[in-house]
């Protein structure tokens, strides 16, 4: 350690520092608010795959890490039990995988601000079903039942049309019924991080420089895996 802190003295401390803030683009506000972004768009891969991707412009997240909502969100979307839109698109054989998340560095989370994405991974009957078909509310009402209870008349019901019900849900119950969610969650990042396999040396500093731009200095060591506050109204 002694050899290494030499070695970063001999090296940088020649940097200047000129006492300039922080840049910050958070004036930037709402950069994908344009025609383009609303809009569906088909792309045909090279490979065969069918694969939905629903993607979210949201405000900058990365001031509340240590609540970490997008990473809880992506959590409850991406459960695949009982009730879960992956569970209710396979028993239709429409999807094979699901994912929600924000990758919480970069392009994805910045001070201007955060996508969320939710990408399913469709079946050929997935894809013929993606964008319309009709169904019984009652038998889509056992996964939602606090959406669809007492609906009796059909809706258009279609994969993207689930995933955005799901997130209705969840918006309608609210965080607080869901606070012990938020606590098994911390709990397994907790071991993930405690028992986590030595990672190589310049890896492990790279992150940590880019930690040091992102968190508290009490955070630089955990800022980025560990939820440390549960906070509803976030």
């Amino acid at each position: 350690l002694d050899t290494l802190e030499k070695w970063v003295t001999e090296i940088f401390s020649e940097i200047p520092n000129n006492g300039l803030p922080k840049p910050s683009f958070g004036h930037l506000t709402q950069p994908f608010d344009t025609p383009e972004f609303h809009k569906l768009y088909r792309v045909v891969p090279i490979r065969k795959v069918h694969s939905l991707t629903i993607t979210w412009a949201l405000p900058p997240q990365e001031q509340y890490y240590r609540v970490k909502p997008l990473h809880y969100i992506s959590w409850l979307v991406g459960h695949e039990g009982k009730g879960s839109v992956l569970s209710f698109l396979r028993k239709k054989f429409w999807a094979l995988a699901l994912y929600g998340g924000n990758g919480e560095t970069g392009f994805e989370q910045n001070s201007t601000y955060s996508i969320f994405s939710i990408s399913v991974t469709l079946t050929d009957e997935g894809y013929k079903h993606f964008y319309e078909v009709w169904f019984p509310a009652a038998c889509f009402s056992c996964c939602f039942p606090s959406v669809w209870k007492n609906e009796s008349v059909p809706f258009c019901l279609q994969v993207a049309h689930v995933v955005f019900q799901y997130v209705k849900m969840l918006q309608q119950r609210g965080p607080d019924q869901r606070q012990v969610i938020w606590e098994e969650i911390q709990k397994i990042e907790a071991n993930e991080f405690h028992y986590q396999e030595q990672t190589d040396p310049v890896d492990y500093v790279e992150n940590l420089c880019e930690n040091m731009q992102l968190f508290k200095k009490e955070d630089f060591l955990t800022g980025d895996q560990l939820l440390f506050e549960y906070k509803p109204e976030v």
